[in-house]
């Protein structure tokens, strides 16, 4: 194998493809068939504040009109609601429904167990090396909502 940057970073790529396809299929066969990665990041958004689809947008990365039609999809599935803004009867806010922490509380699982796997293919101290070297490495939050409008994003805007 390569010791080149392309290669580190095709790894780290097929390392985060590798566990996010494994926790759909998961969640497909735990009943939430229906969810998909993009689904997971504005549910985790929506509940850490984002309450429009102007807000959800800049979170995820991707446009109003994209981050609508999320709210559109999760809203139609019961993994969000809106409800009308206590400070202003005119706005509608959006607030994740017990369903939707259901799935992320069940999505959480899997990425455990998937995890474990891990830890179990290579070693627990190899994993918490490999978290740990890389925590190093990324030296900001790990815990970005803006992946796949960052993946997406078109750099001639």
């Amino acid at each position: 194998m390569s010791n080149s940057g392309t290669t580190l970073t095709m790894l780290l790529i097929g390392g985060y493809r590798s566990m996010v396809e494994a926790a759909q299929a998961e969640l497909a066969a735990r009943g939430y068939e229906d969810v998909r990665p993009v689904h997971d990041l504005a549910i985790r958004a929506i509940a850490s504040g984002a309450d429009s689809a102007s807000d959800l947008g800049r979170r995820l990365m991707v446009s109003k009109q994209a981050a609508a039609k999320t709210i559109g999809i999760l809203e139609k599935r019961a993994y969000i609601v809106r409800e009308a803004d206590p400070v202003d009867a005119r706005r509608k806010c959006l607030r994740v429904t017990a369903h939707g922490f259901d799935m992320l509380r069940v999505a959480e699982e899997i990425f455990d167990e998937l995890r474990n796997k891990w830890a179990r293919q290579i070693g627990r101290t190899q994993l918490e090396e490999l978290e740990k070297h890389l925590a190093e490495l990324i030296g900001t939050d790990p815990n970005r909502l803006d992946i796949s409008g960052w993946l997406a994003r078109d750099l001639d805007e």
